[in-house]
């Protein structure tokens, strides 16, 4: 087996091609009826005389110039995005300093692993928070699962560093992302884009805006996306019919050993905005989203598989017989490869053993000889999923010259589900098949006021959530050490936070400015645990978890003081002490009743010394952030616990994480745009308990790379009639990082460096562009996350980054 597979994949796509052509041929159509009635609209250069421009934000509750606001905020274009080839959230981090998102491998279905200056969450179960917020026009998204959003029709994107607590609330302890769609208006216009690149990559993008009245705007968006993937999964009897260990080919050698590519993409967003000006002092902006994410699963290769669990698992009785290992050496891939053998599949059998006296899951099963215990078959379809709407209605009200009141009502919802392999191999070790449905209700409140001839702006606010999930699952795992088990959950999750916040600037002087804020907030979580047969009858071992119920409740007071001093007009610095939080839960894993404990926050206090210059008469830009936190409480999996397996997670730790933030942006002559970035992250654990017997004092955060840096450059060449032509040049670097907080080779992952270009064609009048596009154009192998399982059931894995790839792509604007 060579490590790229040339063989297309042999599952039917005939039938989702044909769906694809008819969704094209409507959205072209549709496109072509609407420009007949849109006024043209082309898009400016965005090199101009080669002055910086301002770029606002709105991280402080108000419109400000980015250069004004005392944060470590990286303000990104929707033209800046499109130039990287930047297309969903994940991809928007490599520019970013000490930001780290990555689609999440197929063991945590369709998730990111999210991280911000160290201090984060990888693990997508509802019962823990993420510490990094993620945003959607100033609505909070409560879940690491359908993290990986598009980049549909935005006008930028705001990534913030350092713990939010008073801007963004529970659980921005890292920082927050948030990304603002934009805006019906009364211009008529928009534009239609098609991509077709490697493995057959078909993109489709449209937005269109409809001025109906003088005061009524709408404006529609969509983006349907598809690709084969490219880690393929073979069926290993196929491909080595006369293997020694007599594992069977599950499909006829006629047909291909490849059963199907994995990490593919099909993907489908649409998003409706209706926005209505009252009158001067009132508007409303009501919005609708759909997206639906339908896939093979999110492609790994196996790295290693320890022998010492590869038991019986190919053979239809499960038992301590040494002859029916396999060696599982047979089914790791070679470095640098983009497949595995994966199975999704446990034979039925028996079990025969003794339930050991220490370690059971039940006592009063201790001792007992399990003679002939029967083990169900577990065969799972390969793939994940997911289906989610959302709607928010955001009314701006102003009461007076001076006051003006914000509020902010989102309902969203999904459906999600995925199935694992986790082995990636024909041995019966792990497969689980579960959903994962989910639904919140947000209201936010912002009464936003200045006085004093504006030296004293204040925003006072309120925010309410409420959420619930549902996880569902069947879990088949034949390498646990003392029985296999086999079981059903159907675990609910509540949860519901409240706070109330205030926010004051003072600015005694031109120069100086004050900035203070305080938020409360108490939060509440409840899970419900469910352990059944397949059948539905009480769990033998896991039962008497079935109808436990364990709750969190606690508060916190978060808050932020600022200085910030104007030097001259181009030069500004800020000293910063803010606070954080990622909100406590409920061990979502137990084996036992006693296991299923709640834990408190995590907590951070950070201090923050920051620049912001223009230089050469501003055709140079500098902003730079150092930082010192205190982390505390931290939330890590214990693995000593009384009489059983450990699945608690606790406080059990303190840490220190320091380190430094550049970002440049230089035009030094007109057409010529360069921008920078580079990142530096030290972190050291200062207390560990002794219960956490994983872990090492020298040890580092998951998804925490010590360096980062990226450099880009674009010139845009004037032709005259034939309109412009810019080429464009990415670098990017990411330092070595673990993806667990037991740093392990097992959870290792390399540096690299990825290489991306384009080039785009517009034409003089702003109505077309065409562009030519490569990714990782050094065909660099690396991997994106990594799952280890290596302590426990014996293997580890590794997600590949996407190999070299093209595309090519028409807009039309209108």
């Amino acid at each position: 087996m060579t490590s790229r597979n040339s063989v297309g994949p042999t599952t039917d796509r005939r039938a989702i091609r044909s769906q694809r052509v008819t969704l094209a041929v409507r959205v072209a159509l549709a496109s072509s009826l609407a420009s007949s009635a849109f006024a043209q609209a082309p898009e400016q250069s965005t090199q101009g005389s080669g002055i910086l421009g301002e770029v606002v934000v709105t991280a402080q509750f108000r419109e400000q110039n980015v250069q004004d606001t005392p944060l470590a905020i990286t303000a990104v274009s929707a033209e800046l995005l499109e130039s990287r080839n930047q297309t969903n959230i994940t991809e928007i981090t490599s520019q970013a300093p000490n930001v780290t998102l990555k689609q999440q491998g197929a063991t945590f279905g369709p998730s990111i692993a999210a991280s911000i200056r160290g201090i984060g969450q990888s693990d997508f179960n509802p019962a823990l928070e993420p510490g990094v917020g993620i945003y959607v026009d100033d609505v909070y998204y409560a879940t690491l699962t359908g993290g990986v959003l598009d980049l549909l029709d935005l006008e930028r994107v705001e990534i913030l560093r350092g713990p939010q607590g008073t801007l963004a609330g529970r659980n921005s302890i890292g920082g927050a992302v948030k990304l603002y769609s934009r805006k019906p208006n009364a211009d008529d216009g928009g534009y239609f884009s098609a991509t077709y690149g490697s493995r057959d990559r078909i993109d489709l993008r449209g937005s269109a805006n409809f001025a109906l009245s003088d005061n009524l705007f709408l404006r529609l968006s969509g983006v349907d996306k598809s690709q084969n993937g490219y880690i393929a999964r073979v069926d290993y009897g196929c491909a080595n019919p006369n293997n020694p260990y007599g594992i069977p080919a599950q499909r006829a050698t006629s047909a291909g050993c490849i059963v199907d590519y994995d990490s593919d993409v099909n993907f489908t967003a649409a998003r409706a905005a209706l926005r209505w000006v009252a009158s001067d002092d009132l508007e409303f902006n009501f919005s609708a989203d759909y997206t639906t994410d339908r896939r093979n699963p999110t492609g790994t290769v196996l790295v290693d598989y320890r022998a010492a669990v590869s038991t019986a698992n190919t053979q239809p009785v499960v038992d301590d017989d040494p002859s029916n290992n396999v060696p599982v050496t047979a089914f790791i891939v070679p470095h640098g490869s983009y497949y595995n053998y994966a199975s999704y599949y446990n034979p039925p059998g028996t079990y025969n053993g003794v339930v050991p006296v220490q370690g059971a899951f039940d006592t009063s099963f201790n001792g007992t000889v399990l003679q002939n215990y029967p083990l169900l078959e577990s065969r799972a379809d390969p793939g994940q999923f997911f289906e989610g709407w959302g709607t928010a209605l955001t009314v701006d009200w102003t009461l007076s010259d001076s006051l003006a009141l914000k509020s902010i009502t989102a309902y969203r919802s999904y459906d999600s589900g995925f199935t694992n392999d986790n082995d990636l191999s024909p041995l019966s070790s792990s497969i689980g098949d579960g959903t994962l449905p989910f639904h919140s209700f947000s209201q936010e409140l912002r009464l936003n006021g200045a006085a004093a001839d504006d030296r004293v702006e204040y925003t006072l606010g309120a925010f309410y959530m409420d959420q619930r999930s549902r996880y569902q699952s069947w879990q088949d795992l034949r390498y646990t050490p003392n029985y296999p088990l086999q079981f059903q959950q159907d675990d609910i999750v509540n949860a519901d936070t409240q706070a109330v916040f205030a926010h004051l600037a003072f600015h005694p002087t031109d120069q100086l400015s004050l900035t203070g804020g305080l938020r409360y907030t108490e939060e509440h979580k409840d899970y419900t645990f469910v352990r059944l047969t397949r059948d539905g009858a009480v769990h033998p071992f896991l039962g008497t978890l079935n109808g436990v119920s364990s709750v969190y409740d606690g508060d916190n007071l978060d808050y932020r003081v600022a200085v910030q001093y104007r030097w001259t007009t181009d030069l500004m610095t800020y000293v910063q002490y803010s606070t954080g939080f990622k909100g406590g839960g409920v061990s979502p894993r137990p084996f036992v009743p006693e296991q299923a404990l709640p834990f408190d926050p995590e907590e951070l206090t950070s201090y923050e010394l920051g620049m912001k210059v223009d230089f050469f008469d501003r055709r140079v830009r500098l902003n730079s952030a150092l930082f010192y936190s205190d982390y505390t409480d931290l939330q890590l999996g214990l693995q000593l616990c009384p009489g059983a397996p450990c699945g608690v997670i606790a406080n059990a730790g303190d840490a220190t994480i320091k380190g430094v933030e550049l970002e440049a942006v230089l035009r030094p002559v007109a057409g010529l745009s360069i921008d920078a970035s580079f990142s530096y992250l030290d972190f050291e654990y200062d207390r560990l308990s002794p219960q956490v017997t994983a872990y090492e004092l020298s040890y580092i955060a998951p998804y925490m790379p010590e360096r980062k840096w990226s450099v880009g450059a674009q010139y845009e060449f004037i032709l005259g009639d034939l309109g412009t032509l810019t080429p464009r040049v990415d670098v990017s670097y990411q330092g070595e990082m673990y993806t667990n907080g037991n740093n392990q080779p097992t959870n290792f992952i390399e540096d690299y460096t990825l290489l991306n270009a384009r080039l785009t064609w517009r034409s003089s009048a702003g109505d077309w562009e065409a562009s030519l596009e490569g990714t990782n154009l050094t065909d660099k192998y690396y991997f994106l996350t990594r799952t280890d399982q290596f302590s426990g059931a014996g293997h580890t894995d590794g997600q590949p980054g996407r190999p070299r790839e093209w595309a090519v792509t028409l807009k039309r604007n209108f």
